[in-house]
């Protein structure tokens, strides 16, 4: 988790004003096969991998590891646009949107 990414996700837990930390998993859908979700976690399943970034707690279940290990969550303000980007070393694609990627 970069800097960015940490500032940007512990601002959003303050407002919420409750929390265990976020967390990072994939879907199947969009035109590349899969894609990124991201939610608040405010309780852990026993089965999750759990990471610390930053002072915060980033949660990923077993399922998704396997397509996430290793990735890099950023956060990106371009002109009028932000959001998070997953700079991830396994994925093989991603469709022009960058909504979805393949692994």
């Amino acid at each position: 988790m970069t800097d960015a990414a940490a500032r940007h996700v512990r601002q959003q837990l303050e407002k919420r004003g409750q929390g265990l930390g976020i967390r990072l998993g994939v879907k199947t859908s969009g035109c590349s096969g899969l894609s990124y979700m991201l939610e608040f976690v405010d309780e852990a399943n026993p089965e999750d991998h759990v990471f610390e970034a930053q002072g915060l707690n980033l949660f990923v279940d077993p399922k998704s590891f396997v397509y996430v290990k290793g990735t890099e969550l950023d956060f990106v303000k371009e002109q009028l646009n932000e959001g998070f980007r997953f700079n991830n070393p396994n994925k093989s694609g991603e469709c022009g949107c960058g909504e979805s990627f393949s692994v």
